[in-house]
């Protein structure tokens, strides 16, 4: 680990598992995904529920959103476990709570944790100290991307074996890289075997957005650039599509926020549902 990274998870991160947490708290059930070991990690202040960022109408599109490409990717999972798929990465892992949560239900799974360093040290350290401790199936693997660093490398350092398949997810990150950053993560999980599949969320540019999601959508990305991390990549579904099947994947396919609403939201009468402005690319091997 360098000097120069902080030994705590980003902010991003942190808002993320409290959001998890809230949709248990205050939204009513059935929950899309119960999770609220990630606030245990976090283990905020007691007034945390009183931040502009976690007032329950403004983050309520938020929560919808995240519990669902949660649910999403983790129903992805087990399904490709069942079918023998035995490893599973999660690039910008922030605090994914999936092996916890998932420890007692007898998976034959090892999951690969990328994050950068000093995230991963802080996560580390909780999970000790809470008692969940580090099994051999999870690997932490921390990857210095200031210094240059490789998570393909560091990857394969840490056990995972490129010959055999696996599930690959990247949620809320592809908004953040260039095009070329992100066809190169492409081109590397298209060589993986046969039968692995990466889940990877995108943004839509934001006129083909829902309109009344607009206001909202224009604050997230001045609050992105105002905080040094600006939103630099957006791309319809074709266009998506068209960049997976030219970095060698044999099949990609859409999944959009509406499939997501009929499949985990349907029936629901407090209006919680996912924006249409993130979107789902499926690419298999």
């Amino acid at each position: 680990m360098t000097d120069k990274y902080e030994i705590a998870p980003e902010h991003t991160a942190v808002r993320v598992a409290l959001w998890r947490a809230m949709h248990v708290m205050i939204d009513p059930p059935p929950h899309v995904l119960e999770d609220e070991i990630g606030l245990q990690l976090v283990a905020p202040d007691s007034d945390w529920r009183s931040r502009r960022d976690m007032e329950p109408q403004f983050t309520k599109s938020f929560r919808a959103s995240i519990v669902a490409r949660a649910r999403f990717i983790e129903d992805l999972v087990r399904e490709q476990a069942a079918l023998g798929v035995g490893q599973y990465v999660i690039l910008g892992a922030g605090l994914d709570t999936f092996a916890q949560r998932r420890a007692a239900d007898g998976l034959d799974l090892t999951i690969f944790e990328v994050d950068i360093p000093g995230a991963q040290a802080w996560k580390k350290q909780r999970l000790i100290e809470l008692g969940f401790g580090i099994p051999d199936w999870l690997r932490l693997v921390p990857v210095d991307f200031e210094a240059g660093g490789s998570w393909w490398d560091e990857l394969k350092t840490a056990g995972f074996d490129p010959g055999k398949p696996a599930v690959v997810t990247s949620t809320g990150v592809s908004m953040y890289l260039t095009k070329e950053a992100i066809m190169a993560t492409l081109r590397q999980v298209a060589g993986l075997a046969s039968g692995s599949t990466l889940a990877m969320t995108f943004l839509l540019p934001i006129e083909l957005a829902d309109p009344a999601e607009r206001p909202g959508r224009i604050a997230s990305e001045e609050g992105a650039r105002s905080s040094g991390t600006p939103f630099i990549s957006f791309f319809s579904p074709a266009e998506m599509m068209d960049l997976a099947l030219e970095a060698g994947f044999r099949e990609a396919r859409h999944v959009s926020p509406e499939f997501l609403t009929e499949r985990y939201f349907a029936g629901r009468e407090d209006g919680l549902r996912p924006p249409t402005s993130e979107q789902f690319l499926i690419a298999c091997t």
